[in-house]
């Protein structure tokens, strides 16, 4: 298929380079798709994974019909507590990207059923809202012609299962679906083994891979070194957060970013130096149960600090 673009530039985005750390108080160290028929690995009955090569027998009409985008209206960048940052499109709608089309060059291959289950998003109004950026909005000419919108040169689509603005049911269908984020990859695909979220009442707060709050004690230790004061019953209701790669982080702060080894011989992660955990009664990702319990456990800040803790007289 030919590809289009609005845009004569489009902005590539660079990895952004971390700086490791080792201990306490110092600055350093611790720790393509293919045009493939997916149709054999969706549920049975589920449209929402038939492949670019279903359908070919249905007229071009048809295929036509199945596959005329909708327009996408101003497109904006939205948080879901467990995918994290994404696209939606001026209805609230999530928009996806499919494994098997191209972005170098630009190319579409979910047509007919597949184009049902997946509807393409039109070129035509799509207008760059908050957090996104114009350059990477461009277009891609469909077989039956018409103009499907694309972020980062990978095509968008909606699913015809989200019902409602927020809706991202068709995040994973198939092992070839993914929300799309602002610079056209995948959104929540990779989660960073520690990372932020914006929490409407605490703020800036540091949460887990599945996007569990983390949290502080105050009755641990940090200088000068790591010591933990949660053992026993008390890791049941505290578990801790296993050791991550200085790498696999997101908007934390690196100094004081670093593991140590807790008398039980298991390695616990720490910010700041302060060792963090996670709480039991967390049942799903942006639950802050554990904020205040006791007057001890506190939503961490991504410079370790315990959000909304009494301050020290």
């Amino acid at each position: 298929m030919k590809t289009s673009w609005r845009n004569a530039s489009l902005v590539a985005s660079a990895a952004a380079v971390l700086v490791l750390t080792t201990a306490c108080g110092q600055d350093s160290g611790t720790t393509g798709s293919g045009s493939q028929n997916v149709g054999a690995t969706a549920a049975p009955g589920d449209a929402g994974a038939i492949g670019a090569g279903a359908g070919k027998g249905l007229g071009a009409d048809a295929r036509q019909s199945a596959s005329a985008p909708a327009p996408a209206g101003k497109l904006s960048v939205s948080t879901d507590p467990k995918i994290g940052e994404l696209v939606t499109d001026g209805a609230g709608r999530t928009l996806y990207r499919f494994d098997a089309d191209t972005a170098d060059p630009s190319e579409a291959t979910c047509e007919a059923d597949c184009a049902t289950a997946w509807p393409p998003v039109a070129a035509d109004d799509a207008l760059a809202g908050e957090g996104i950026d114009e350059k990477l909005l461009g277009e891609v000419t469909r077989a039956d012609g018409t103009r499907q919108l694309t972020i980062g040169g990978w095509p968008a689509y909606r699913y015809a299962k989200d019902t409602r603005a927020g809706d991202v049911k068709g995040q994973g269908v198939g092992g070839k679906w993914y929300a799309l984020a602002a610079d056209g990859k995948k959104a929540g695909a990779e989660r960073p083994g520690l990372a932020t979220r914006n929490d409407p009442e605490l703020g800036e707060i540091v949460v887990d891979r599945d996007g569990m709050t983390v949290y502080r004690f105050l009755k641990d230790t940090a200088w000068p070194k790591p010591v933990s004061a949660c053992t026993g019953d008390c890791l049941d209701k505290w578990p801790v957060v296993a050791p991550v790669r200085a790498d696999d982080t997101k908007g934390i702060e690196k100094k004081g970013l670093m593991s140590f080894t807790r008398p039980d011989g298991t390695a616990q992660q720490t910010i700041d130096c302060w060792p963090v955990y996670t709480f039991a009664g967390d049942k799903q990702p942006g639950d802050t149960n554990g904020q205040g319990v006791g007057g001890t456990w506190y939503a961490v800040a991504p410079d370790g600090k315990p959000v909304g803790a009494p301050k020290k007289k």
